[in-house]
């Protein structure tokens, strides 16, 4: 374990993807470390498909769009863990999509060859992969997002509703960003269209603390990072690049590249920066290990007694202060905040779950001076377009649902009557609901953070401008 004065990192950034298991996106890797707790092709594991059903097996996958997309709610991931042996994947996929084909079926228990995502593989061949980060609870990436930031969701096992939000709850917890702010520790939440952590009712007292991600290329360029950088992705509409199907897979990896080559870019600035590349949950596709029994966060468990860990995320750690290498700590989202603790006393870890947590910074093996040959992560060359879907459901349902609640609180009456008489707009397609979705986040946005509605986006295009012809 290294001691806080040992660790040369003054910045931490996270970036949350979506919804993909170990095993699918680099269990690959056992071919570069066969000591990581990946697939093994000469042995690898099944599920039964049923009475009278061959038994599926893990298999190479090349599959950018999933359109079926497995279910991960608390009760097909219990029905995935069935008592404890992984062994109810498949089943569980037959039961939500009767009508799948054999190769959908398969799909379930697919992984990505080494190599095959450009962005991720290379960032996990050049540094440290954890192969025992676990998602905070057997369910959805809305609870286990709170986890991350807070370190319980209070009970709340599922999403809280759909387009009209007529089952939203806000989450009044206390938070990591409170924990920051009171300490004096600098923030910063990225989010690409509505950022989800805006359900915890504290954030917005921290509305300052909201940035595009459009802004971030430029902000890293001039050195501009806080000491905890959090990015959310864009859930919807036609830049989703979140990994959730059934949009490429390789949008994703993009962002990831993306995010990675931006620090790359500042030399001095990376030395000092621990970049997190992690994803909330495992999206109902097959990994082998079982999850391990954890501690309730609180006195919460009515609903479920939290005192299971969710299925394995990929999660990888990336700095030019770490040798390539797998760290098989066993973590889980609330390792962010047991991290954010140790970095930055007095912050404190919230929560029994977060107090027991392994902190990753502390666990790793940290070098005395940076890695000058780093790799860069390169972009696939054929990026798909964002598909367009019938309607939105799941996690973007409640975050629709989500935006409707932040209209109904928007206090310039011109605004709040112009969005509500787009209402419609919430029967028609994804991309509709998407575009309103996101207006109404901007509209909120813009009345309480100056500078973060279209105002502060016209400054930007007009700084873009200046740059270009010299000006700046």
């Amino acid at each position: 374990m290294a001691s806080i004065d040992d660790i040369p990192i003054d910045h931490v950034v996270v970036l949350m993807l979506e919804n993909n298991g170990f095993d699918r996106m680099l269990g690959c890797m056992t071919a570069l470390h066969p000591g990581l707790e990946g697939v093994d092709p000469a042995h690898p594991h099944s599920n039964p498909a049923g009475p009278g059903q061959p038994a599926l097996f893990q298999a190479e996958t090349r599959t950018r769009n999933v359109e079926r997309d497995p279910r991960h709610y608390l009760s097909n991931s219990l029905a995935q863990f069935d008592h404890g042996t992984n062994l109810g994947f498949v089943a569980d996929f037959i039961r939500t999509h009767p009508n799948a084909t054999p190769e959908e079926r398969q799909e379930v228990m697919g992984y990505y060859p080494r190599g095959f995502l450009p962005g991720l593989h290379t960032l996990a061949e050049h540094f440290v992969m954890c192969d025992h980060w676990f998602s905070s609870m057997p369910g959805p990436t809305w609870i286990n997002r709170l986890f991350a930031h807070s370190g319980t969701s209070h009970g709340h096992v599922n999403e809280p509703g759909g387009l009209f939000s007529s089952k939203l709850h806000m989450y009044g917890q206390r938070t990591l960003y409170d924990e920051l702010s009171d300490a004096g520790v600098a923030w910063r939440i990225y989010y690409g269209d509505v950022p989800q952590s805006l359900v915890l009712s504290h954030q917005w007292q921290h509305l300052g603390g909201y940035r595009r991600f459009a802004h971030f290329n430029d902000d890293i360029a001039k050195g501009d990072l806080a000491a905890y950088t959090f990015i959310e992705p864009t859930y919807f509409g036609p830049h989703q690049n979140d990994q959730h199907p059934p949009h490429d897979i390789m949008r994703g990896d993009a962002l990831i590249a993306t995010v990675y080559n931006a620090l790359r870019a500042n030399e001095a600035l990376f030395a000092k920066t621990l970049l997190i590349v992690l994803y909330d949950e495992h999206g109902g596709f097959y990994d082998h290990v079982v999850p391990p029994k954890t501690v309730p966060p609180d006195e919460h468990t009515e609903h479920f007694g939290f005192d299971l860990l969710g299925f394995r995320v990929p999660a990888v750690l990336i700095s030019p202060m770490l040798d390539p290498g797998v760290i098989s700590t066993v973590f889980d989202h609330t390792s962010l905040l047991k991290m954010a603790s140790g970095l930055w006393p007095p912050v404190q870890p919230l929560g029994k779950r977060s107090e027991q947590a392994n902190d990753p910074v502390a666990a790793l093996s940290w070098r005395t001076t940076p890695r000058t040959e780093l790799p860069e992560a390169a972009l696939a060359p054929d990026i798909q377009p964002a598909r367009v879907i019938p309607a939105l459901d799941g996690f973007k349902a409640s975050l629709f649902g989500f935006t409707h609640h932040l209209e109904r609180e928007l206090q310039h009456a011109g605004h709040r009557s112009g969005l509500m008489a787009r209402a419609h707009e919430a029967l028609n397609d994804s991309m509709s609901q998407a575009k309103l979705a996101t207006d109404r986040l901007e509209a909120f946005i813009g009345e309480r953070q100056p500078g973060s509605g279209l105002l502060g986006r016209l400054e930007h295009t007009l700084d873009l401008v200046k740059k270009h012809v010299g000006l700046n």
